[in-house]
């Protein structure tokens, strides 16, 4: 029997941009190879006039997923768990008039805590849980605590595994980490600093389990201090022990790095010097096999000038925010032979790829849908997702099958000459699954499109074949 079925979508609204393909180099006005545009929310739609940092937060009870977006003015917060039909929740006002260019915001135990260089505005913290009931957004949130410790600060790192806080660039500790034990995320409670280095402007704080096994299991902050990388073992909050130091050729202003996965080397950007030199987009990389004695291993230049922001990394590639170049995504899987090749990119500030403070400031990679976030200093909210390479069974390289789209009559007619068609799934650009059927046992089939909105879909036979359709 022929079955027929509605595919059922919902209505985008009118400010959000949604399902762009990266097509021909191009994803709308932004350039772009191999990532593809999901959606986007403007600054306007968020009531700010610049954005800056972002980070994300995956709700454990549904697994649905949230961007966390820093604005001069407040940090917002997005439901992406329909990434093409984003939601803007609503905002948290700062605790001060300022509205500095900068606030940093990181998670733990399903609460936020975001600092800001805005006069007296000390750390807030912010149970996400609240997002799940939303009832009529946007809405105006307050903060569930401040720690009023310190005044300005200019960033926070988080380790999740101990539950520790590191706030970074404060007056206290002269600008140094200054730790705050948050496993009770809305007491909060100060336990020391370290002063011994200076100023730190941003560090990775891990739980120790590198090539190095005189420091298994320790915890250890890799700090970006301005004029070198510092190694610092702060398990003992009272007794920290800087473990060594290293510089590398050419400083400007060392700014932010990543450990891999797997401990073993650095990947550091240096804010200023394409700025004062006029070289290419460096990325510095060090080789941590030996803690108390670290290596530069080697660098990597970017086929661009623009100035290099802040650094991920996530399994075998390296997710950058490139300032006025977006989001380039640099292959690492070859790290150990000194090899780094950039595999794609998403230019969210398309005037222009020069050195400068334009463009994207942050990039979270870390969702497990493959959604990344851009955060953009004139753009706003941007949402990105490798874009899906179809592979060797793709219709258009196997006879076997055909698939005609009529818009006349709003279907896709299906033939297969040689399987039965058990099963069609149809997939939207960001991945999520529309629509699933089974037990078809037939060698044609008419699917309904009249309810899909515009845009870019992937039908799915058998699991194993896959065709791309554009409904106008």
């Amino acid at each position: 029997m022929k079955k027929i079925f509605l595919l059922t979508v919902l209505c985008i609204p009118s400010f959000f941009f949604a399902q762009t393909p990266c097509d021909s180099g191009m994803a709308g006005i932004f350039p772009c190879e191999g990532y593809d545009l999901i959606s986007q929310i403007p600054l306007s739609t968020m009531n700010s006039v610049k954005a800056n940092d972002s980070w994300g937060w995956t709700d454990p009870q549904d697994g649905k997923e949230y961007a966390i977006i820093c604005l001069n003015e407040a940090t917002a917060f997005i439901d992406i768990s329909d990434p093409l039909n984003p939601v803007y929740l609503g905002q948290m006002p700062g605790e001060s008039n300022d509205h500095t260019t900068w606030r940093d915001a990181k998670t733990y135990a399903n609460h936020v805590f975001v600092v800001s260089e805005d006069t007296g505005h000390g750390m807030q913290v912010f149970d996400l849980t609240r997002l799940r009931n939303v009832a009529n957004p946007p809405e105006i949130f307050t903060p569930d605590e401040v720690y009023s410790d310190f005044g300005s600060a200019h960033n926070i790192a988080i380790n999740e595994d101990t539950g520790y806080a590191y706030v970074l660039g404060t007056s206290t500790f002269g600008g140094g980490a200054h730790f705050i034990n948050i496993q009770d995320p809305v007491n909060p409670v100060a336990d020391g600093g370290h002063a011994g280095d200076g100023y730190t402007h941003d560090a990775h704080i891990v739980t120790y389990s590198g090539p190095d096994t005189d420091y298994t299991g320790q915890e250890i902050m890799i700090a970006s201090n301005e004029n070198e990388v510092v190694i610092v073992d702060v398990t003992d909050k009272s007794n920290t022990q800087t473990i060594a130091t290293i510089a590398y050729n050419n400083v400007h202003y060392t700014h932010q790095g990543w450990l891999t996965e797997d401990h073993r080397y650095f990947i550091l950007g240096d804010e200023t010097d394409e700025l004062n030199t006029g070289i290419n987009s460096r990325t510095i990389f060090f080789d941590f096999e030996d803690l108390d004695n670290p290596q530069f291993h080697f660098e990597y230049e970017g086929p661009t000038g623009a100035t290099d922001h802040n650094g991920y990394v996530k399994g075998d590639k390296f997710y950058l925010a490139n300032n006025a170049a977006g989001l380039r995504v640099v292959d690492i899987s070859d790290i150990a032979n000194a090899n780094a090749t950039q595999i794609g990119y998403f230019d969210s500030y398309p005037t222009n790829d020069t050195s400068g403070f334009n463009g994207s400031w942050n990039v979270y990679p870390f969702f497990e849908s493959g959604h990344i976030v851009i955060s953009d200093r004139a753009q706003g909210f941007l949402l990105v997702k490798e874009s899906l390479v179809l592979g060797t069974e793709d219709v258009e390289l196997d006879s076997s099958v055909a698939i005609y789209p009529n818009p006349a009559s709003n279907e896709v007619f299906i033939a297969s000459k040689q399987f039965a068609i058990e099963s069609i799934k149809v997939t939207d650009l960001s991945g999520k699954q529309i629509y699933v059927s089974g037990e078809m046992s037939q060698d044609n089939y008419r699917l309904d499109i009249s309810a899909l909105s515009s845009g870019v879909y992937f039908v799915t036979l058998n699991n194993q074949v896959t065709k791309k359709i554009i409904k106008q």
